[in-house]
């Protein structure tokens, strides 16, 4: 059984296709929840929505405070200094989740993974690292964190990528969304890149742009 509980939404009996979305530091996996009805490519399919909650952990940058949180911040550099280890056990967890779905009957390229802010940057781990060919990934307002560390997969080297991020983000600065599409085009991808007039948050036509990705993705 996976080790992460989670908030499960399915549009129809019988899923054909799953969508494994995390949420950002501090939240919880309702985070999204509200954005499922918005979503014109899962009233065409029986989708499964898996929203992970992240487990509480102390958070350096936030005074050690515990919170939901899928790694430790150990400061607010541009780089970001953070916990990659922490960030690995996440990414694991959430390869536990698309496992479970594989058991489940749904096949691995009819699986997307992706996230937001913290969530992302498990994503780009665990979706650029999974050995099984994914359906596509989405990196909402984030950044690569494990850029220079991931054991990409040979099975997700031609991975569909959405990458998005608002130009007025102040906390995780548009510069860090940019920086990771060209590293993904340095080892090979081929992100398609949004950006929005908003801060740290989602739009609706954000959520247009990745409903009509996920359509591509899934056939």
């Amino acid at each position: 059984m996976p080790s992460l509980d989670s908030l499960v939404i399915e549009t129809g009996p019988n899923p054909e296709a799953s969508v494994v979305w995390l949420h950002g530091l501090g939240a919880n996996g309702h985070d999204f929840e509200p954005v499922v009805p918005e979503l014109a490519f899962a009233k065409k399919r029986a989708v499964r929505f898996i929203f992970p909650h992240a487990p509480d952990l102390p958070v350096t940058i936030n005074g050690g405070m515990r919170m939901p949180a899928w790694y430790d911040i150990l400061a607010m550099s541009i780089n970001r200094e953070v916990d990659e280890k922490q960030l690995r056990v996440s990414a694991d967890a959430v390869r536990e989740l698309v496992e479970q779905e594989i058991e489940r009957g749904v096949p691995s390229d009819k699986i997307l993974v992706g996230g937001f802010s913290q969530g992302g940057a498990v994503a780009y781990e665990m979706a650029l690292s999974f050995e099984q060919p994914l359906a596509g990934l989405f990196a909402l307002s984030t950044y690569y964190a494990t850029a220079g560390s991931v054991h990409r997969s040979e099975a997700n080297r031609n991975l569909p990528v959405f990458v998005a991020h608002g130009t007025r983000d102040p906390m995780v600065p548009e510069a860090l969304g940019q920086q990771a599409v060209e590293i993904l085009q340095q080892q090979g991808y081929q992100p398609e890149y949004h950006r929005y007039g908003m801060e740290h948050s989602l739009c609706l036509e954000e959520v247009r742009d990745l409903d009509a990705f996920c359509q591509r993705c899934l056939g």
